[in-house]
């Protein structure tokens, strides 16, 4: 049974849309986690000073994470091992060791610095905490093993990924969510709100224990090795250092929106991240999972010379990024009370939470297109060694975030037109701290503008790219236009037929009317012979679950 389970986990899998759903299969059980999660959270604390404590906690372990952890991500280290594996398993190991070695001790001494200046750090970042001060820098503190782990996970899922083992590296977020459940439901109630903080310290471990496993029967599990090669690394650093900072300026965007956040009042950073966590299911399963599938065989068409093939996988991948993207969008747009209801609507998560929640989650969900097509953007320019480019755009990006979501914000306090427009467009009049809502707002302008400059950059270097990729978008969104038009009748008609003040009615009313808007939108797809569509079906008929197995190598001693 264990020799079936390893495996099961072992297989390797080929081919982009299979890897792509794979990906996203797993994305949407870690989602599902993630759901119930933040379910968990708000219907113990609803939108308040805890959860917000909560949320802020996270910021400084996250700024770590992805301006010193990523220096190791996968998009990084990829390249290098493949062209170290491709000489011997030896080359591989010493490359291996010699990155890891210097990570440790990097990680290792920026995390036990941070952990001394933390207090310093908060009062900086979120000045109207002071009652509850003592405690936000104790979950802070505790959280700062997050980084440390999913380092070290990262580093690992290199080589799993480079060996297609998807499987393991899906599984990574389900049971980093699991560890958060696990400080939610036992930890919490054991050691008060810091046991929230060690649920995420457990999560981020088993992140990395995951790993492990496979790249030990590989015989390529990291060691220290004071003696390693310092021209390696450097060839790694100079590599990764513009990637690690395009990656941080994302992080600087949102470390700014949430301290903008605390400004508004209590509950103003959990409602700005309920939201910003139910955009990124979407963007999970679809944005993330298809540029992670893609990468690996950008970077082999890259380095064979392949440009024709080059361009033609990233039309392929685009094009499925948008029509999946597409029709999600605008049902998480006309349904997004009914979403909000069901996965937070219990306990002390009240309705004015909903409301606000739901309307922040339209705005970032207008962003869902943006950021994956970026997200792909970026792995291709990195796959061809061109890190300057998303550099530049994605700092730009950053700025413009900040920028426009602080002008959004001084511009709703103080225009009343422009604030009563928002509040009615969005549904949320006379609800206390709607202002946040500039704030998703800001994002989704700068996420939109980052998109464009990063489109225009690649359509300069690859002529032909725009031409199928926009006729997959207006076709996608025609037809996805029409659902939504359809889904939102239905929600008229079934607001009668069953009582929406209730878990089950409002639950059916938005199902029922989803499917019907499905079943319209992919008939309407059908009419249009999308190609998309067909690929789909063309891939799930391979059934992904029985790629070959790769037999398990025997564990080295």
């Amino acid at each position: 049974m264990v020799r079936k389970v390893i495996n099961f986990l072992n297989k390797e899998i080929g081919g982009l849309h299979e890897a792509a759903y794979l990906l996203g299969f797993f994305a949407i059980l870690s989602q599902i986690l993630a759901l119930i999660r933040d379910r968990l959270l708000a219907h113990s604390f609803g939108a308040g000073t805890t959860l917000d404590l909560y949320y802020a906690a996270f910021r400084i372990p996250d700024f770590l994470f992805v301006s010193i952890a990523s220096v190791v991500s996968i998009s990084v280290l990829i390249p290098f091992l493949m062209e170290r594996l491709d000489k011997g398993e030896k080359e591989a190991k010493e490359f291996i060791d010699a990155i890891f070695t210097v990570f440790f001790f990097v990680i290792g001494s920026v995390a036990i610095v941070a952990f001394i200046l933390t207090p310093w750090l908060l009062r900086l970042l979120f000045p109207v905490f002071t009652d509850d001060f003592p405690l936000l820098v104790t979950m802070t503190r505790i959280m700062l093993l997050s980084p440390i782990f999913l380092g070290f996970s990262n580093f690992l899922a290199s080589i799993t990924q480079i060996y297609k083992r998807f499987f393991i590296y899906a599984l990574s977020p389900v049971v980093y969510n699991i560890g958060i459940i696990v400080g939610i439901v036992f930890f919490y109630p054991l050691f008060g709100v810091a046991g929230l903080a060690w649920g995420v310290g457990l999560g981020a471990f088993l992140h990395f224990f995951i790993q492990v496993p496979f790249v030990y029967q590989k015989a390529l599990f990291p060691r220290l090795n004071l003696a390693a090669q310092f021209s390696i690394i450097k060839k790694v650093v100079i590599v990764s250092l513009p990637r690690t900072l395009t990656i941080s300026s994302n992080e600087i965007a949102k470390l700014f929106l949430i301290s903008i956040a605390a400004t508004v009042g209590g509950g103003a950073i959990a409602l700005f991240n309920f939201s910003w966590n139910l955009q990124s299911v979407p963007l999970s399963i679809i944005g993330v999972s298809y540029s992670l599938a893609a990468f690996p065989i950008l970077a082999r068409l890259h380095t064979s010379g392949n440009r024709e093939k080059f361009l033609e996988q990233m039309i392929t991948s685009s094009k499925h990024i948008i029509f999946w993207s597409v029709p999600i969008m605008v049902l998480f747009i006309v349904l997004r009370a009914q979403i909000v209801r069901v996965i937070l609507g219990s306990g002390n998560f009240d309705w004015s939470d909903t409301r606000l929640t739901a309307a922040g989650l339209a705005l970032f969900t207008l962003s869902l297109i943006p950021q994956g097509i970026t997200l792909l953007f970026v792995r291709a320019f990195y796959s061809r060694g061109d890190t300057k480019k998303p550099l530049f755009m994605n700092f730009f990006s950053a700025f413009l975030i900040i920028a426009c979501s602080y002008m959004l914000m001084r511009v709703f306090n103080e225009v009343s037109i422009f604030r009563y427009f928002i509040e009615t467009i969005l549904r949320v009049e006379d609800i206390p701290g709607s202002a946040v809502l500039m704030l998703p707002l800001g994002f989704t302008i700068g996420a939109t503008i980052n998109m464009i400059l990063h489109w225009i950059s690649f359509e300069r270097e690859f002529r032909g790219y725009s031409k199928d990729v926009l006729r997959t978008l207006f076709q996608s969104l025609g037809a996805a236009i029409i659902m939504g038009a359809v889904t939102h009748q239905f929600l008229n008609v079934f607001a009668i037929v069953f009582d929406i003040n209730t878990f089950a009615g409002i639950f059916f009313q938005g199902f029922i009317s989803g499917i019907l808007g499905i079943f319209v939108g992919i008939t309407l797809l059908l009419l249009l012979r999308s190609k998309e569509l067909t690929d789909i079906a063309l891939t799930l008929k391979r059934r992904i679950w029985k790629a070959k197995i790769i037999p398990t190598d025997t564990i080295q001693s």
